[in-house]
């Protein structure tokens, strides 16, 4: 028996170590740094430069409000990924990523539609990150971004591809450096700087309850929990570590830091506001920029600093982005058997529609709501398959289920807007969340919604086609019954000592059913 556990325990260790050098650093497998853990695996790449953009932009917005609800929203789903790391490991013993979980629970097909929504979240937030630091780069300097942008993708794309493991990770530790130097500079001369004008605080509305603020209160936290389900990094940090209550630790760490570091953030859009800074004169109305107009008040020795920052932070970010791109596809995809170096290659040449798209992209937040719209469809009908109780639900309902959430959105937006033409707009996300009317809000109650009811209509149907054809063929109708893997397991501790005890009860090796 302890031979056994050991074995297990000692593959998926291996596994996630040997994904981690490509892709990033874990906490040690045998004794976790929280510190590390707290500035590394948990802030790429939801602390880029486009929280520059994005948190003050919401504060112009949805003022006070609007920020408190960004912040906690963006930093407590991270606890998710305690909750749930136990239970994946428990039910997949060998696993060290999600898809890992849903290949041995859904089969190949669901686990190869959850990699390439994975690799297009990815994507996106890759074109959001070059997207954002060129538009820093030009609100900061009034100089062309795309001279930076360039730059930085074709040197993180050298490094990442030659450092492996340890450039990444002392890239990860710059990022955590930036942040608190970032932080700490902005926030002292600010306050010696910028003279906050009373009168403005009052006309402002900013500290008055809003619709897009209370709006927010269910659309960040859905947006943003579902899509932190995509991110390999923080599945493959999170598996990396070696007990529960470590994990339990080290992720509490992170929320609190992150929720301090976003509000600080986010509050900058709100004495951009009250100091005059923003609108500005003439009045500037794209509340993203919000944070650049303020550091106009600031010295300019300040703005080279912060510019440095920036660009620091962002190549953090970026290289992270690219790093799990290439784990993502190396062994989702190709099960680690084509050379890494082909892999690499493709990535690199997917840098290149990246840089373009970011030169023409919208606003960051809404980069990221797109993304976020298509994790909040896919992701509630995916994680039903967590529980005992659904063990007939398979990758089939998974599938048809994430893909009739998008669908139900369009299908609502159509309604909504009376134009087709704008349910698709809906889709994307065009107008963002601050339109005033219930359009984003709807669009993410329906998305998970309707793929939960997509998924039991795809049930009746997958149930309906098996019993027509077992009548068909004499044979017995078996959709029902519950698998030899969950035969007699009563809960979760009845399940990992039956995986350990009997190989062939749970094995990884064997997929799930797709049909």
């Amino acid at each position: 028996m302890k031979l056994r556990l050991y074995r297990n325990y000692s593959i998926k260790l291996m596994l996630a170590w040997e994904m981690c050098c490509r892709f990033g650093p874990p906490s040690s497998p045998f004794k976790p740094c929280l510190f590390l853990l707290t500035l590394n695996p948990f802030n790429s790449p939801a602390m880029g430069s486009g929280i520059l953009f994005s948190y003050p932009q919401l504060a112009t917005l949805a003022g006070l409000q609007g920020v408190i609800v960004y912040a906690i929203s963006s930093a407590a789903p991270i606890l998710i990924f305690a909750v749930l790391t136990p239970i994946i490991r428990r039910k997949c013993p060998e696993g060290f990523v999600l898809t890992e979980w849903t290949r041995q629970r859904y089969g190949l097909v669901t686990a190869l539609y959850l990699s390439a929504l994975t690799l297009l979240t990815l994507f996106l937030y890759m074109v959001a990150e070059l997207s954002a630091i060129g538009q820093v780069v030009t609100a900061l300097t009034g100089l062309n971004g795309l001279p930076v942008v360039i730059v930085e993708a074709v040197v993180t794309t050298i490094y990442t591809s030659l450092g492996g493991f340890k450039i990444s990770f002392i890239t990860d530790n710059i990022q955590g450096t930036m942040i608190v130097g970032l932080i700490i500079i902005a926030a002292i001369t600010v306050g010696v700087k910028i003279e906050i004008k009373p009168e403005l605080i009052e006309s402002s509305g900013l500290l008055k309850p809003n619709l897009v603020g209370w709006q927010l209160i269910y659309i960040l936290p859905v947006a943003i929990l579902t899509n932190y389900f995509f991110l390999a990094n923080f599945w493959l940090r999170a598996f990396a570590s070696k007990t529960d209550k470590d994990l339990w630790i080290g992720i509490s760490i992170a929320t609190v830091f992150i929720t301090i570091v976003l509000t600080l953030v986010g509050v900058a859009g709100l004495v951009a506001a009250w100091s005059g800074a923003w609108p500005g004169d003439p009045p500037q109305e794209d509340g993203s920029i919000a944070f650049f107009l303020l550091l106009e008040q600031l010295p300019n020795w300040v703005v080279g600093i912060i510019l440095v920052m920036a660009v620091a932070l962002s190549t953090a970010a970026f290289d992270s982005l690219q790093s799990a791109m290439v784990s993502t596809a190396s062994n989702d995809l190709f099960r680690n058997r084509l050379n890494i170096w082909i892999i690499r290659g493709a990535v690199v040449l997917i840098i290149f529609p990246v840089a373009v798209l970011a030169l023409k992209a919208p606003g960051i937040l809404q980069i990221y709501l797109i993304s976020d719209l298509l994790a909040a469809a896919t992701i509630p009908v995916l994680v039903m398959g967590l529980s005992e109780r659904f063990y007939w639900w398979r990758g089939f309902e998974v599938v048809v289920g994430g893909l009739g959430g998008i669908l139900t959105v369009f299908i609502f937006g159509a309604i909504y807007y009376d134009s087709a033409q704008k349910g698709g707009e809906l889709i994307l996300l065009q107008q963002g969340l601050y339109t005033g009317d219930w359009g984003a809000f709807g669009a993410f109650v329906v998305a998970p919604v309707g793929g939960i009811i997509w998924g039991f209509i795809a049930l009746a149907g997958r149930l309906g086609y098996q019993y027509v054809q077992a009548k068909r063929h004499g044979s017995r109708f078996d959709a029902l019954e519950r698998p030899v893997s969950s035969a007699g397991v009563s809960d979760e501790h009845d399940a990992i000592n039956a995986a350990y005890v009997q190989d062939e009860v749970v094995s990884t090796k064997s997929a799930g059913k797709f049909f």
